[in-house]
């Protein structure tokens, strides 16, 4: 009984614990590889080399074990916060934490715990934002507020800092492995095949340059349009546009000789559909929108005379997709 705390005591421990996290916030992210404004997720500059291990997929944890650990409350003298009676609207799994209720951005309440818990659960589901879970509130939280109010501790800003790691040098990076020194190398050229690693020609004082495309030292003259001189080099994935068989949907009428896998329109990746519901699909890289059957967005789809998301399309079929797309990122 003599160990227990008072509610007092746990919003001065989560505060002075918070407070205390100020300098090592700035020292953790003062000298990182990926330099990046988290405020603005399309201002990421990063470096050509980085060790494969730094984008590895961490494994999952529970994030809503909060009987494990000290639950985090806020100062009620803490002035920065706007404090509010009522429900905490980020209390998904029902757990009624004790702390203070505070006012985001967006104007919906949280505790640290409850904020905490929803963040991981963003970033669990490959999301590098962080947006109010709300329905019909499509605010997204800039990273220094989630850090504020989730009163995040050491472990959890690296567990967050891994996380958008990873996923962000997934989405916004066209990397490969090294066949040499097994190194992350990143493309500057999207459209050249021979990638000079930078590690290697170090190394050795010798230029090593590998196909992109087979993934071997390269052979031949440079440039080549397609492939490198390497037996069997080819394009995979126009592979497997160029032989993958017709689908045919369960809901969707008219449609005939539509491929059953397609490349997004808008960034290249290669997508099949699951046959079931309407043509549409929404890209889980680009987060476009476009028909599986015309390959138009959406809205251009459905703009056309008599079209529907259950009917082919007035313009018919598209044609089977000869070029990869490059992602034109804004």
């Amino acid at each position: 009984m003599g160990n227990r705390l008072t509610t007092g005591q746990k919003n001065s421990y989560s505060f002075e614990q918070h407070r205390s996290l100020t300098v090592t916030q700035r020292q953790n992210f003062g000298n990182r590889e990926l330099e990046r404004n988290w405020t603005d997720l399309n201002v990421v500059r990063w470096r050509s080399h980085f060790q494969s291990t730094d984008v590895t997929t961490e494994p999952e944890t529970n994030s809503n074990n909060t009987t494990a650990e000290q639950e985090k409350c806020y100062d009620p003298k803490d002035t920065t916060l706007i404090f509010v009676d009522g429900e905490d609207d980020h209390d998904f799994e029902r757990n009624d934490f004790k702390s203070l209720r505070a006012k985001m951005s967006c104007g919906h309440t949280v505790t640290p715990m409850s904020l905490t818990n929803w963040c991981k659960h963003l970033l669990s589901q490959g999301e590098i934002g962080f947006v109010c879970g709300q329905p019909d509130c499509n605010v997204e939280w800039t990273y220094d507020e989630v850090w504020k109010m989730a009163l995040l501790t050491p472990e959890e800003m690296e567990y967050f800092d891994k996380k958008m790691f990873s996923r962000a040098a997934k989405e916004f990076l066209d990397f490969k492995s090294c066949p040499g020194c097994k190194c992350s190398v990143v493309r500057s050229d999207v459209n050249n095949l021979r990638v000079c690693c930078v590690m290697c020609t170090a190394k050795t004082n010798v230029a090593f340059s590998f196909c992109w495309q087979c993934l071997e030292e390269w052979k031949g003259p440079s440039p080549y349009p397609d492939r490198c001189a390497n037996e069997g080099c080819i394009n995979k994935q126009q592979e497997i546009l160029n032989t993958c068989p017709d689908i045919t949907f369960e809901s969707v009428r008219g449609v005939a000789g539509c491929p059953s896998v397609r490349v997004c329109p808008t960034c290249g990746l290669l997508l099949e559909h699951n046959r079931t519901k309407c043509k549409n699909m929404r890209c889980p890289r680009c987060k476009v929108e476009f028909c599986f059957v015309c390959l138009k967005l959406t809205e251009e789809c459905l703009a056309q005379e008599k079209s529907s998301h259950y009917l082919c399309c007035p313009s018919g079929v598209a044609p089977r997709q000869t070029t990869i797309p490059v992602w034109q990122r804004k």
